[in-house]
């Protein structure tokens, strides 16, 4: 069972869904796969740069918000 109540994550794919914004996917394309998220630093393959929507999201809303 899910511990999550249906509100909190229609709420959550709500915020990822605003969050996509025009200037993301160039942010994202510039970072060099490493091997972990860039976000929350969980371990990846060589090649991809996150490890969900949620963290390329919060990502990419923090670099905006930084500059």
């Amino acid at each position: 069972m899910d511990s999550k109540q249906p509100e909190v994550v229609q709420g959550e794919r709500d915020v990822t869904a605003r969050l996509s914004l025009p200037s993301a996917p160039e942010l994202i394309a510039v970072l060099p796969p490493k091997g972990a998220c860039w976000y929350c630093d969980k371990p990846l393959d060589a090649v991809r740069r996150f490890c969900g929507r949620n963290c390329s999201a919060a990502y990419a809303e923090e670099v905006l918000y930084q500059g």
